[in-house]
């Protein structure tokens, strides 16, 4: 148990997907920008990080291993992200039509969304449990989570402050994300 826990203290904050590791950054700068939007693809990748690696563990150790299809990985996971991310999609337009039109190209993109491939991928070479596996998706995509509507609102606050011309817009939002990542990175200094 002490284990697990650990490791949703590494994963969530020293190991953090995006400030760490630097995979999702596409959609941590894109859809950063509110808070409302930010919590709305953080909800959205949760899932479909989470279900990714479990799934993907399921196929890699039911599926692939067994009958030696190994280099077939990387197609097969992508299949797989690919279906939770239209399913998401689906119940996003359903349930919530303002979110689905707030997140806008960012939804379908979570199929290309590196940080939930590379969860999934990082989960397979490390040869996890089943159970190691989803604690690992779930923390990865809470930290993916927690940083993203941290940044957003951030973001929204910078837009109520007096910016140089110079900065306004994408540069201090990278600026910014710079800080955020070498602040998590004191994070490091509790698990040593």
């Amino acid at each position: 148990m002490k284990e697990l826990f650990l490791m949703v203290l590494a994963n969530g904050l020293v190991n953090n997907v995006v400030l760490s590791r630097f995979l999702g950054l596409c959609s941590f700068m894109g859809v950063s920008n509110k808070i409302e939007s930010a919590m709305g693809m953080a909800m959205a990748t949760t899932f479909v990080l989470t279900m990714s690696t479990c799934v993907g563990w399921i196929l890699e150790h039911w599926i692939l291993q067994p009958l030696g299809l190994e280099y077939l990985r990387l197609l097969a996971f992508i299949m797989v992200i690919a279906s939770l991310v239209q399913l998401t999609e689906l119940f996003v337009s359903k349930q919530s039509p303002e979110l689905h039109r707030t997140l806008g190209i960012f939804l379908p993109l979570i199929t290309t969304n590196c940080a939930v491939l590379g969860i999934a991928l990082l989960t397979v070479q490390e040869k996890l449990s089943f159970l190691e596996t989803l604690v690992y998706g779930l923390s990865s995509a809470l930290g993916y989570s927690l940083v993203i509507v941290l940044f957003a609102g951030m973001r929204v606050r910078m837009e109520q402050t007096e910016q140089p011309a110079l900065f306004r817009g994408t540069p201090i939002s990278f600026i910014t994300a710079g800080i955020l990542a070498m602040a998590f990175a004191g994070f490091a200094g509790l698990a040593g």
